[in-house]
C-alpha cells in the first residue's frame, strides 16, 4: 500500500457491481461536507446483531475452524453488513486471518507446521484469493517478496523475492505491492519503488511495464510508483500511482484507455472499481478518506469523518455485492464496513488505535478480500485478462 518513503460467471459479477451501485444512491454529493461517525469509543450504529446461528456461506478450499461461541466484534456492530467472512492481511501481527460477520475467527495462516525450517512469512501487507478459490497470494511489501500459499493444506508453494532484500536484478523486488493470481496462474503485481507493473510464472518475470530508475507518469513506458493493479470488468486493469495521484486504466499489453486523478485524495492506494465508470480509493493520510470518483476525475462519493472517528491511513476499500463498503484502516487497527446510504461504520472488527493479537484484535491490517464465492478474483475472474 505504500513505499518506505471456481469462477463465478459474469451475471454473478454485474449483478454484484449493481448492488453497489444502487447503495451508493442517497450519498454525499461533491459539495456535500465531511461526513461525521461517532467517536472512537462510542458504539457503532447499525442494527441488533442476528443469532450467530445464521447459516454459513461456502468459503471455498478454507478449512474452516469451529463457529460457535461469541464473537469479537465492536459494540454495535450488524453482521448482516458483510455477505460472508473476511480475509484480513494482519501485517504487523505476521498472519492472515478469516473472521466470519459474527467476529470469529475461522482460518489462520501460518498454523503450526506451516512453515518449513528456515522459512519465513513476512508482515502480509494483502492477501487476495486466487481465482479458483484454492490459493492465496500475499505480498510482504516490507519484506520484498511475495508467497502463493494453498489453502488446503496451509502451505507455501511459491516465492518471490528476497527477504529484506530490496532490488531490481532478475529475482529482486523493491516494495512489491498487491499480488493477485490471474485465472492463467501467473502472479500481477505492482513493484513500487522499481516502478513496473510485473508479470510471474512460476520461474520470474514474463512481462514488464515499465522500468527501475525511471519513474514518471508516462504509461506503459514509465510508473510513478504503483502501489496497485486491480482487475475491471472489461477485462483491463486499475493502476494507481502514488507520486502525482494517477489513476490509468490499461491493458496488460500496454494499452491506455484513460488517466484521471481521485479528487482531493493526497496518497492514492488501491483504486478498484464500484461499477462501470465509477471507481474507489482509499487516500493513505491522517486523517484519511474513501472517495468514489468517475474516470473524469469528479467525485461521486466521499467518506471523511473528523475528529476522533477519522480514518487513519486506511489503505484499501472494496465495494462489496450488498452495496457496503469495505476498509482496513490501517493505523487504527481496525477493519469495517461502510454504509453509503447512512454514511456510517456498521460493521468493525479490531479495536480503535490499541494494537493487539487477541480474539477481536489486530495490528495494522493492509489488507483485506472476502471468502469464495465474493472474493475479489473470482468474481472477475470470467473477464480478467481477456478484453
Amino acid at each position: 500500500m505504500r513505499p518506505a518513503m471456481a469462477a463465478a460467471g459474469p451475471a454473478r459479477a454485474v449483478a454484484a457491481l449493481a448492488a453497489v451501485a444502487a447503495g451508493l444512491a442517497g450519498c454525499t454529493s461533491p459539495s456535500s461536507p465531511p461526513v461525521h461517525v461517532g467517536t472512537a469509543h462510542s458504539p457503532l450504529t447499525g442494527s441488533p446483531a442476528p443469532s450467530p446461528s445464521a447459516p454459513p456461506r461456502a468459503a471455498g478450499a478454507f478449512r474452516l475452524l469451529p463457529g460457535s461461541g461469541p464473537g469479537h466484534l465492536a459494540p454495535g456492530s450488524d453482521p448482516r453488513a458483510l455477505p460472508g467472512d473476511v480475509l484480513i492481511a494482519d501485517e504487523d501481527n505476521r498472519r492472515l486471518l478469516l473472521v466470519d460477520p459474527q467476529g470469529r475467527i475461522r482460518w489462520l495462516f501460518p498454523g503450526p507446521g506451516a512453515l518449513a525450517s528456515g522459512q519465513e512469512f513476512g508482515p502480509p501487507d494483502d492477501a487476495f484469493v486466487s481465482p479458483d478459490g484454492r490459493s492465496i497470494v500475499a505480498t510482504q511489501e516490507m519484506a520484498d517478496t511475495i508467497a502463493v500459499i494453498d489453502i488446503a493444506t496451509g502451505r507455501i508453494t511459491r516465492r518471490y523475492g528476497h527477504p529484506g532484500v530490496p532490488g531490481s536484478g532478475p529475482g529482486y523486488f523493491s516494495h512489491p505491492d498487491d499480488a493477485m493470481l490471474l485465472p492463467g496462474g501467473q502472479v500481477l503485481a505492482a513493484d513500487i519503488l522499481n516502478c513496473r507493473i510485473v508479470l510471474l510464472s512460476s520461474r520470474g518475470i514474463t512481462r514488464q511495464l515499465g522500468s527501475p530508475g525511471a519513474c514518471g507518469h508516462d504509461p506503459p513506458a514509465q510508473f510513478s510508483q504503483p502501489n496497485g493493479a486491480f482487475p475491471l470488468s472489461d477485462g483491463h486493469f486499475l493502476i494507481t500511482q502514488i507520486l502525482g495521484d494517477w489513476v490509468d486504466e490499461m491493458s496488460l499489453t500496454g494499452q491506455v484507455y484513460w488517466s484521471a486523478h481521485p479528487p482531493g485524495v493526497a496518497y492514492p492506494s488501491d483504486a478498484n472499481e464500484v461499477s462501470p465508470g465509477r471507481y474507489i480509493v482509499a487516500d493513505y493520510s491522517n486523517p484519511g478518506q474513501i472517495v468514489i470518483f468517475s474516470r473524469a476525475g469528479q467525485v461521486v462519493w466521499r467518506f471523511r469523518p473528523g475528529g476522533a472517528a477519522a480514518l487513519n491511513h486506511p489503505s484499501l476499500a472494496l465495494p462489496l455485492p450488498n452495496g457496503n463498503i469495505l476498509v482496513n484502516d490501517d493505523y487504527n487497527h481496525r477493519v469495517i464496513v461502510i454504509s453509503p446510504k447512512t454514511n456510517r461504520i456498521v460493521w468493525q472488527y479490531g479495536h480503535d488505535g490499541v494494537p493487539g493479537r487477541a480474539d477481536g484484535y489486530l495490528d495494522n491490517p493492509d489488507g483485506v478480500d472476502l471468502a469464495p464465492p465474493d472474493s475479489l478474483l473470482m468474481t472477475h475472474a470470467a473477464t480478467t485478462g481477456h478484453p
